[in-house]
């Protein structure tokens, strides 16, 4: 089992002793009372952790999960309704659905309702998982009303706004315990496979995600229907607890409920997930039993209507002021009290590109609304050679580099990597193919930590069994960061912080390696310790560098060959030596009267 895996089973087994002790115990000690509300705990972890699945993950607030539970809920209960009810609280029941519907046992009720959930969470998930940001989370609230919608106009179905009924009361902590349970082994194992992972770097940078190699739309898609399913199976347990229920029990009150439990433990976890549903759970079970007005101390409490809301609301506003991570952080429980040891790596041997690749870029022109900003451009990368990019502010240097990783596709000419035009590959195939990345301004998965950032690459190239784990401790060795694997990404210094982009990049095996500014905003120790480290990566894999900087020193001891922009144009093209005689150049950079005088 791979040790990612370990980590993942150990994050399970500590989550879920808590789940079981608490089973156990309202079963056979506690009042019939609370031992009901340790079940309606149990079923409301299985419905956050669902939520988790997706908005923890991919850092999308999703307000629509509560539709999922109530396709579950109404999917289920058509199976299980009792027969002698169902003729009359559902006269009017379609001749295809009363064939099927009806006496079924639980078990067979939850997988035909899953069934149904995986459908509906597909179709929505198809464009859903292609938008991000507050344009996802609209979209999700839409998915809620249409859900909502739907069952209140499906009276022959569902009774309409009418209650529910009929449906047998059969679940119990020990009934509700194994689902909760997979739902938290599902929720934490995904959390750690490369799927989980992939989505939460989408989560704290989409373009360093997809440069990396992350198909960020699938990643969300999956992550949507597998969440949807999860929460599908609480509407399912949900519905045979209550035995009577109405399409308002799945709305906004509940959604409201559920992303309170979810937002105050901790969105990014599993453990905030469990745990917030449990502090939630219990302070609302008080709050209800003030809401009517109680004897406390002594003293007489007058009844005050909506108190619950208003406490539950007063909860997260003070945990959010204080800590906006949540009680449990960004890290599950496990990882702080079983962290993984980082196990040493050195560099690989000479290995890397070879000669019959190539990076041709050709007549490539860019036009944004009129704008030339770029026009005709044409070299080559060699591999095994590094090709410095280098211009006047405003000469097109990161537009290029946009346009040759596939962000930008060009207005016209292309660049053919490996023969293929990158404009024609999709933006997160192009880094598999062979082009890695840095940026200008510095793009980390700053809340992973420095191993996560770069496994996230590795896993990208990483073939059917082959362990992306040794291969980026591999590339961390290659800039002398092993040793900080398993610091935040956040807590590194800025020097550091750009020794991490270049290992993620190193992580996709890249034949070509283009490098934005990489030692912008660095003091020469941190200069001179860049050019050390980036001389061992051409010498040691024999990669195509192109290098974009400002820092002309570094540029003329660094390159082989040099490429030279000014308004879009290229006008010069040759050695260092050659290009610091260059008149074009020398006018470019301190203009026409200086360059003769």
């Amino acid at each position: 089992m791979p040790r990612i895996g370990i980590q993942a089973v150990k994050g399970t087994i500590t989550l879920a002793l808590p789940l079981i002790a608490l089973a156990f115990v309202a079963e056979f000690f506690l009042p019939a009372a609370l031992a009901r509300l340790a079940t309606l705990y149990l079923i409301y972890v299985t419905a956050v952790v669902g939520m988790q699945i997706y908005s923890g993950n991919s850092g999308i607030i999703s307000f629509g999960h509560a539709g999922f539970m109530a396709v579950g809920a109404y999917g289920a209960s058509l199976l299980t309704i009792q027969p002698a009810v169902m003729s009359t609280s559902l006269p009017d029941l379609p001749v295809w659905l009363a064939g099927i519907a009806g006496g079924q046992p639980l078990l067979v009720g939850m997988l035909g309702a899953l069934l149904v959930v995986g459908v509906v969470a597909a179709l929505f998930g198809l464009p859903l998982s292609r938008l991000g940001g507050a344009a996802a989370s609209i979209a999700t609230l839409g998915f809620l009303v249409i859900i909502h919608v739907t069952l209140v106009a499906s009276a022959d179905i569902t009774r309409g706004t009418q209650t529910f009924f009929g449906v047998p009361r059969g679940v119990s902590t020990l009934t509700a315990l194994p689902v909760a349970l997979i739902a938290v082994a599902v929720a934490r194992i995904y959390r750690d496979t490369r799927g989980g992972l992939s989505l939460r770097a989408a989560r704290e940078d989409e373009i360093a995600a997809r440069a990396s190699g992350v198909n960020v739309v699938r990643q969300r898609f999956l992550a949507w229907v597998l969440g949807g399913l999860v929460s599908g199976a609480a509407g399912v347990l949900l519905a045979h607890f209550l035995g009577a229920f109405s399409p308002k029990d799945f709305h906004f009150n509940l959604t409201f409920l559920l992303m309170a439990m979810l937002i105050l433990g901790g969105i990014s976890t599993v453990s905030g997930a469990v745990g917030g549903t449990a502090l939630i759970v219990v302070m609302v079970d008080l709050l209800r039993r003030l809401e009517g007005g109680a004897e406390v101390f002594g003293l007489q409490l007058p009844q005050v209507f909506g108190l619950t809301d208003i406490g539950v609301g007063l909860v997260i506003l003070a945990v959010m002021y204080r800590l906006r991570d949540g009680l449990f952080g960004l890290r599950e429980v496990d990882e702080r009290l079983f962290p993984e040891p980082v196990v040493k790596a050195t560099p690989p041997a000479q290995s890397g590109a070879s000669d019959n690749v190539s990076l041709a870029i050709e007549g490539v022109g860019c036009r944004f609304a009129g704008l030339v900003a770029l026009d005709d451009v044409s070299f080559a990368v060699r591999p095994g050679l590094v090709t410095g990019l280098i211009g006047p502010n405003g000469a097109g240097k990161s537009t290029l580099i946009n346009a040759i990783s596939g962000v930008v596709p060009p207005s016209s000419g292309r660049v053919l990597l490996n023969g293929t035009d990158t404009a024609l590959v999709p933006v997160h195939e192009v880094p598999t193919r062979g082009l890695g990345r840095t940026f200008q301004n510095i793009r980390l998965f700053r809340n992973l930590t420095v191993l996560e950032n770069v496994i996230v690459a590795a896993d990208a190239v990483a073939g059917p069994g082959e362990d992306s784990r040794a291969a980026a401790m591999a590339a961390l060795a290659v800039v002398g960061m092993q040793d900080l694997a398993s610091r935040p990404a956040t807590s590194l210094p800025y020097g550091a912080q750009r020794r991490l982009e270049i290992a993620r990049a190193l992580a996709l095996r890249p034949s070509f390696l283009l490098l934005d500014e990489p030692a912008a905003g660095m003091n020469p120790a941190e200069t001179d310790a860049l050019i050390s480290v980036l001389r061992q990566i051409q010498a040691a894999h024999r990669i195509g560098l192109l290098v974009v900087e400002h820092d002309l020193k570094l540029i003329m001891r660094l390159c082989d060959r040099i490429v030279v922009l000014n308004k879009g144009q290229m006008i010069a093209e040759g050695t260092p030596e050659e290009i610091r005689a260059n008149p074009a150049v020398i006018e470019a950079y301190i203009g026409k009267r200086r360059a003769a005088a």
